[in-house]
């Protein structure tokens, strides 16, 4: 694993000088679920540049991050395989509360009236973490349906 987290840091520097941001990349933490935190070193860059790289509503970062997975992870078996979340300026922690927070409201909701509930606007990495915030629930379900990009999470009792 630690070949691939090497090989993941190496890969993001590159894209990141290719894009006109030359700047490091740290390994910040590996999670509970294997994924290995790749911090983008925000000492080297403008207020603005950080604002370019996060993009509206997290998009950049996330197609950022979608393509790490991609490239980094081609070929490989399923055992190989090193999942990476990309992190600049606190914006994965500060959006990880908000979900939390959502999800608490949701469920609150869904316990209250009985009834499913679809959570919008998420990225594909922030249904997944939706998912596993939840899965551990004793009487909540989450389910997403429909494709990318019209693709939403429903929260529901079991």
């Amino acid at each position: 694993m630690k070949k691939q987290i090497e090989k993941g840091q190496a890969w993001l520097e590159k894209l990141l000088k290719l894009m006109g941001f030359s700047t490091a990349v740290g390994i910040a933490k590996l999670n509970d679920d294997g994924a290995c935190w790749l911090t983008i070193a925000e000492n080297k860059l403008s207020s603005e540049q950080i604002s370019i790289l996060i993009g509206k509503q997290g998009r950049t970062i996330d197609a950022i991050q979608y393509l790490i997975n991609t490239v980094v992870n081609m070929g490989g078996d399923r055992e190989t395989q090193q999942p990476f979340t990309v992190e600049i300026d606190g914006y994965r922690l500060q959006r990880q509360e908000e979900l939390r927070g959502l999800v608490d409201e949701v469920s609150q909701l869904v316990r209250e009236t009985g009834r499913e509930v679809e959570m919008k606007s998420l990225s594909s990495a922030e249904r997944r973490q939706v998912h596993n915030f939840l899965k551990e629930s004793n009487d909540l379900t989450t389910e997403s349906r429909g494709l990318d990009p019209d693709r939403r999470l429903f929260v529901k009792l079991r």
